[in-house]
């Protein structure tokens, strides 16, 4: 996307009934607010009022009441929420539905599919006794409130009781990417200081087996902190009590390694979750690793539950019969987000295992058709990629259930937002389009299901969401419909309060951009038009300086999608002799269309015409696929350094490293 004029007409409006269905609109009408502009502002301009309203009215259930919303006394940078509560998470999303008598008993909690096509349900009974067996497990191998306990997992049901298993101790949770390779893993670690580590023998991924114990092994080994690690067995080669570990196919070594079956199965199954206090640390989420090192990003209590409860409640519009499918692992922030945000009102969550197009590309599509999903989540990137293998792919199944779709992680272009919208949600489901971060596990921006929609808007600010789109002063241009730099001017419950490596990085990462007064600095290039609608352009570090001249990578990708012969596109910054920095352009074209050097011309002259003449590609070169990480973002650094040969560090969160080289090779 370019500019706001490809995006300046509504593409979705939503009937008078299924407003008056939702559940931000009973809010509103509780709380006499009349229209979306109104409960932004109530929501955004009195912070004490929301966040402090929230969890009764969401019905979170906190052991003890707090004494002050917030005490912010130090700034919004260390900013204490629910002052004085006592809460844990797992209790609001497993225990009390799982109480006897409680109709959500045997509610079904998670819903999961592999890649081979084998299914299994969770009730909320059986994850309770599960994560107490989990609890159970950890306090017998010496964990105690504040350590930390990694997870290092094939997506499979038993990652949510694990997850909830350390938060009923009062541990910190440390979900790493399936994915990444033994140095990104061993990083995560070793910085954490994990002392137990859930791992798995591998799972599935496009027909094969994709093995974890060896890396994780490899990864123990460099940091030295694990004690035990807990082997779940997903692919037959986990062995058994008493069998030689010499004929299981994986690496075992008795001292430190355990089987899922004998040190969780054989334990209690009742466990009394602990109260901890509202700002105590249950979760340490780090960056993807995609632009540097990862930062260690700390989650309490009370934020890692009210904030994604807001958002599914509000933003997704969950309801109880609903079934929530966001594609994602464990190990990145949608994973948890979408866990703990149905799961907090006795949701059911469903949950793959493998890649999108396996054996079809329908699998996403005969899965929603298969298990009824009623909200599904995925990347612009991933909907690029399917879309090229055409409309029968997904008008071959009833897909009706959907009530509302969502997507996260980069900007869109125009047309692939359309294809979603009219293929996949029929003209009708809102495509609730949010950006924020691993460092709020959640949303800054986040339309409501109640507005009108244009193409690849994100709507507004999130519900208590105190944010702003500035200059390089710390100037407020939103209302001038400026481009800018997005900012948050205040703090809210789930945002990190330091990284886990200490103050100085976490200052100096967001908050030492604007200090009177202090900004919170997202770097995402933001603008609003003048029907008040949200855009973001891209990151403000990822920009290429062409002779002094600055575009966001974004926008020469959306010029270039602009033309009917591209699907894909990434743009990077190379060294030029002559203009500092060009742009380098890297395209998948459509089915039918065949790559020229007359085609090449055509998108140059395109880009240029779009953007201006500096900002032709120097090069187009056509590709098959791009790097990307399994939740589907393109790589940028890694086709920047397949161009330039440059050693651009960690690559292991790359989910198709083949890609890689193809590009090294063009």
């Amino acid at each position: 996307m370019d500019s706001l004029a490809d995006v300046d007409e509504i593409a979705h409006r939503p009937s008078r009934e299924f407003v008056e269905s939702t559940n931000v609109w009973r809010f509103m009408q509780a709380h006499d607010i009349d229209d979306y502009d109104e409960l932004i502002e109530r929501t955004t301009g009195n912070l004490e009022w929301f966040w402090g309203e929230l969890p009764h009215y969401l019905g979170l259930d906190f052991f003890e009441g707090y004494d002050a919303v917030r005490d912010d006394s130090d700034g919004p940078q260390f900013t204490d929420w629910y002052v004085g509560a006592e809460l844990n998470v797992a209790h609001n999303t497993v225990d009390r539905y799982a109480e006897r008598g409680r109709e959500t008993r045997n509610k079904t909690a998670c819903v999961w599919e592999g890649e081979p096509g084998e299914t299994r349900e969770l009730t909320y009974h059986e994850l309770a006794r599960q994560s107490n067996q989990v609890a159970n497990a950890l306090v017998e191998r010496g964990i105690e409130e504040g350590d930390t306990v990694a997870l290092y997992m094939p997506m499979v049901p038993e990652v949510v009781s694990i997850l909830y298993g350390v938060f009923k101790v009062g541990a910190i949770a440390v979900p790493i990417f399936s994915g990444f390779g033994t140095d990104a893993t061993a990083t995560r670690l070793d910085e954490s200081e994990a002392r137990v580590l859930f791992t798995g023998d591998g799972f599935y991924r496009r027909g094969g087996e994709v093995t974890l114990k060896e890396t994780a092994d490899e990864a123990v080994e460099e940091t030295g902190h694990v004690e035990s690690t807990i082997v779940f067995d997903r692919l037959g080669h986990v062995p058994d009590d008493g069998e030689d570990a010499d004929d299981a196919g994986i690496p075992w070594d008795d001292a430190r390694d355990e089987s899922w079956t004998e040190a969780v199965e054989t334990r209690d199954d009742d466990f009394e979750t602990r109260a901890m206090d509202a700002n105590d640390p249950c979760m340490l989420l780090y960056s993807s690793g995609t632009t540097g090192k990862p930062k260690g990003i700390v989650h309490s209590h009370a934020g890692a539950l009210v904030q994604p409860a807001k958002e599914i409640h509000f933003g997704f519009d969950q309801k109880p019969a609903d079934r929530f499918f966001w594609v994602s692992d464990i190990g990145w922030m949608m994973g948890p987000w979408t866990l703990i945000g149905n799961h907090a009102f006795g949701g059911t969550v469903v949950m793959y295992e493998g890649a999108p197009d396996h054996p079809e590309p329908d699998r996403f599509w005969s899965m929603i058709d298969r298990h009824d999903v009623t909200q599904f989540g995925v990347s612009p990137t991933a909907v690029r990629a399917l879309r090229k293998y055409g409309d029968e792919h997904v008008e071959k199944h009833d897909l009706s259930s959907i009530r509302l779709l969502g997507s996260t992680g980069e900007p869109w272009d125009p047309e692939s937002w359309h294809w979603f919208y009219e293929h996949v949600g029929n003209g009708e489901a809102p495509i609730i389009n949010i950006s924020g971060g691993t460092e709020i596990v959640g949303c800054f921006l986040m339309p409501m299901p109640i507005q009108d929609l244009k193409p690849c808007t994100l709507g507004g600010p999130g519900l208590g969401m105190d944010i702003d789109i500035v200059d390089s002063q710390g100037g407020s241009v939103a209302d001038a419909g400026e481009r800018g730099l997005l900012v948050a001017r205040d703090s809210c419950p789930s945002m990190t309060r330091s990284l886990w490596e200490g103050d100085d990085r976490y200052l100096d990462t967001y908050w030492s951009a604007f200090t009177n007064p202090p900004l919170w600095n997202h770097g995402d290039w933001a603008q609003r038009d003048d029907d008040g609608f949200w855009f973001l352009h891209g990151r403000a570090d990822d920009a290429i300086n062409v002779a002094g001249r600055k575009v966001g990578p974004a926008e020469v990708e959306g010029a270039l999608m602009d033309h009917d012969a591209v699907n894909q596109a990434a743009a990077v910054g190379v060294p030029d002799d002559t203009t500092g920095e060009a742009v380098v352009a890297y395209v998948i074209l459509e089915p039918g269309y065949e790559e020229s050097d007359e085609l090449a011309g055509e998108l140059r002259a395109q880009v240029g015409d779009e953007l201006g003449k500096p900002f032709r590609p120097r090069e187009i070169r056509f590709v098959e696929e791009f790097p990307k990480t399994q939740s589907g973002k393109i790589i940028r650094r890694a086709i920047e350094g397949a161009y330039t040969g440059e050693d651009i560090g960690d690559l292991s969160s790359i989910e198709n490293p083949e890609a890689l080289e193809a590009l090294r090779e063009d």
